[in-house]
C-alpha cells in the first residue's frame, strides 16, 4: 500500500537521527486498528527504534483490549500511549461506547498495569481537550488522576504557541505533578490538512499564522517552507522554556522533521 510504503521510507530517514521512540495512530472511529497494530509490531521488529504503541477505547471490547496487550507485549513493545480515541466523526462527536468495552483513558491505564510491564503514557491538551468546553482546570484534574493511576509521560496534541504550554505545565506542577509534558509539533507542509486537522481537534490557529499560510497556500514549497520555519521557532521556544522532549507529528513524512532536527543541532 502507498501509504505503508511512504511510512518505511519515512523511519529509513528518521532513524539515523536516532529518535527516543516512534509511534503509530490509529485513524478517526479506529477504522485502521488492525493495521495499526501489525504495522507498530513491524517497527519494533525491524528497525532499532523504539515504539510507543497506542491502544484506545474505540472500537474494542475489554476482552479485545486485553488481547492487544498481550500481542504488545509479545512483540516486545514496552511503552503504550493510552487515548479514548476519536469517535466516527472525530474528537467532537458524540460518544458511544462498545458494549462490553471501556469509555474513558484511566480505565485503559488500570487496563495495561493489569495486563502487561509497560511504561504508559496519555495525551495532554494545551489549547483545551475538544469535550472540556474550555474548562482548563477539568483538564489538568484528568491528568493528574492518569498521573496517580500510573501514566508517568503525557504527549500534547499539536499547538503553536509556547504559552500554552507553559500554562499547563506550571499549573500541572501547582498542583504537586511530576509528569513530563512531551510537546507534539506539527511542521505544517498542507494547509488543507491543517485546517482539517484543527477543527477536528479543537487546536486554534493563531491568526498571524493563519494569514502567513493563506498566502502561500498555493505554492507547496513555500507553505513547506513556512511550515519548517515556524515549526523550528516553536522548538527553540520550547527548548529555551525547559521542555523534556518534543514530538514530531510527521504525517509519514520526514523531509520537514529533518531539516528542523538539523537546524536545532546548531544549539549544541
Amino acid at each position: 500500500m502507498a501509504g505503508e510504503d511512504r511510512l518505511w521510507a519515512a523511519l529509513s530517514s528518521l532513524a539515523t537521527l536516532h529518535p527516543d521512540f516512534v509511534a503509530v495512530t490509529y485513524g478517526a472511529g479506529g477504522g485502521t486498528r488492525d493495521r495499526t497494530i501489525r504495522i507498530t509490531s513491524e517497527i519494533t521488529a525491524r528497525t532499532n527504534i523504539p515504539t510507543v504503541a497506542h491502544l484506545t477505547c474505540v472500537g474494542s471490547t475489554r476482552d479485545e483490549l486485553i488481547e492487544i496487550l498481550h500481542r504488545y507485549t509479545e512483540s516486545g513493545i514496552k511503552s503504550i500511549l493510552a487515548l479514548r480515541g476519536d469517535p466516527v466523526g472525530g474528537p467532537r462527536a458524540p460518544w458511544t461506547p462498545v458494549a462490553g468495552g471501556l469509555t474513558h483513558a484511566d480505565e485503559l491505564i488500570t487496563l495495561a498495569r493489569e495486563h502487561g510491564d509497560f511504561t504508559i503514557g496519555v495525551a495532554a491538551f494545551p489549547d483545551g481537550h475538544p469535550n472540556s468546553e474550555g474548562n482548563f482546570d477539568k483538564d489538568i484534574d484528568v491528568l493528574l488522576r492518569k498521573e496517580s493511576l500510573g501514566a508517568t509521560f503525557a504527549t500534547t496534541q499539536f499547538f503553536f504557541e509556547v504559552d500554552k504550554w507553559k500554562r499547563l505545565v506550571d499549573s500541572l506542577a501547582a498542583r504537586g505533578s511530576s509528569l513530563p509534558i512531551i510537546a507534539g509539533v506539527l511542521p505544517v507542509t498542507n494547509v488543507k490538512l491543517l485546517t482539517k486537522m484543527a477543527e477536528l481537534g479543537g487546536t486554534p490557529i493563531p491568526d498571524s499564522i493563519a494569514s502567513r499560510f493563506a498566502a502561500v497556500e498555493n505554492n507547496p514549497e513555500d507553505v513547506r517552507k513556512l511550515g519548517v520555519e515556524i515549526a523550528l521557532n516553536l522548538c527553540n521556544d520550547l527548548i529555551d522554556a525547559g521542555v523534556p522532549g518534543i514530538h514530531f507529528y510527521t504525517m509519514n513524512s520526514s523531509t520537514a522533521t529533518s531539516e528542523i532536527f538539523e537546524s536545532l543541532q546548531d544549539r549544541r
